[in-house]
């Protein structure tokens, strides 16, 4: 029981680091406008977050959750592989922060949860195809997010071709208010189901290892009380804000305006909810980076910083990997002894 218990509070604790980490996810381009000031927007994205729970609960589903929980075959889920992996992903999301360094906390939390379990019972104790389809997202999440962010970014050009510039302006930062909403909405739905997969795989292994019964026979079956909490850490987090990675995300990739911060972002919202509909869990960084990119693409190639872009790409592709190591190596050290 006391096992579990440290487990359930170490995943919240990584959901609300997941959510002052990826704060600058939906408020970078806001706080970066001057739309509204730095505490102004982080409460607007928690509020959104939340918003979330509700949506997921009486429409959408937690599919998301359910493919997460996947990750590792269920007869080899254990309690002190959760621990392993969700500590792992805690220490690099950390880092991460500290360094200012936008990374997935998706892929981390993965990737510890995979790297633990391989160090436990070999590669054999993991889904691959799971995993490589939501690997294939570090690519995939950042292009779809910059194809869409584009063609808004072109369409809304055409459209306000002939328009008062000063009002145009104050229009869009009216809009990014909207386009920033619908993006802390998909937040929410994508990243607080992966931490509620991970809780409803130890629920399940406590079950089903320790018997310990608490009200989870089947690792789809997810209590409500999961849903809220989870929901409710990441939108306590995003309210504490995460100003290291807001100036990455927001001034250092290319310079954003109102109008730009409104096709980038709901660019990310769009990516988001096609993900939310194919149960992938995919990483909100990676999303509206790409997107940021793909509006200041438009502009003119040289606006983007692609240095910048390209230590954030070594860094996505580091954190699956990484993770898995340092899971590994935390499982191999106090795993036996957590049994």
């Amino acid at each position: 029981m006391t096992l579990l218990i440290i487990v359930i509070a170490l995943a919240l604790i990584f959901d609300f680091i997941n959510g002052f980490h990826d704060a600058a996810n939906s408020i970078a381009t806001i706080v970066s406008t001057k739309v509204l000031s730095p505490f102004k927007a982080v409460l607007w994205a928690a509020m959104f977050n939340f918003v979330a729970f509700f949506i997921a609960k009486y429409f959408s589903g937690f599919g998301i959750a359910n493919t997460v929980s996947k990750a590792v075959l269920e007869e080899f889920i254990t309690l002190p592989i959760i621990f392993s992996g969700v500590l792992a992903s805690i220490f690099w999301n950390l880092l991460t922060w500290w360094k200012g360094i936008p990374s997935s906390s998706s892929h981390t939390l993965i990737g510890g949860f995979a790297g633990a379990a391989i160090a436990a019972a070999g590669f054999t104790a993991i889904k691959l195809e799971v995993i490589i389809k939501i690997a294939s997202f570090i690519v995939l999440a950042p292009l779809i997010g910059m194809i869409i962010s584009i063609l808004i970014t072109i369409l809304i050009m055409y459209i306000f071709k002939h328009a008062n510039p000063h009002k145009s302006n104050l229009l869009f930062k009216k809009l990014q208010l909207v386009s920033s909403g619908l993006f802390s909405i998909g937040h929410g739905l994508n990243d607080s189901q992966k931490v509620m997969g991970i809780i409803a795989a130890a629920l399940y292994a406590a079950y089903h290892v320790n018997g310990l019964d608490m009200g989870i026979h089947d690792i789809k079956s997810i209590p409500d009380w999961v849903a809220f909490a989870c929901f409710g850490a990441i939108s306590l987090g995003t309210m504490s804000g995460g100003w290291r990675i807001i100036k990455t995300m927001g001034t250092r990739i290319t310079k954003v305006t109102p109008l730009e911060g409104v096709a980038a972002e709901t660019a990310g919202a769009i990516t988001l909810y096609i993900t939310e509909i194919l149960k992938i869990p995919v990483s909100t960084t990676h999303t509206i980076t790409g997107s940021i990119i793909g509006v200041g693409a438009v502009k003119r190639l040289s606006a983007v910083r692609w240095g910048i872009t390209k230590d954030l790409m070594i860094a996505w592709v580091l954190t699956i990997p990484v993770s898995a190591l340092l899971a590994a190596a935390i499982y191999l050290l106090v795993g036996n002894a957590l049994l």
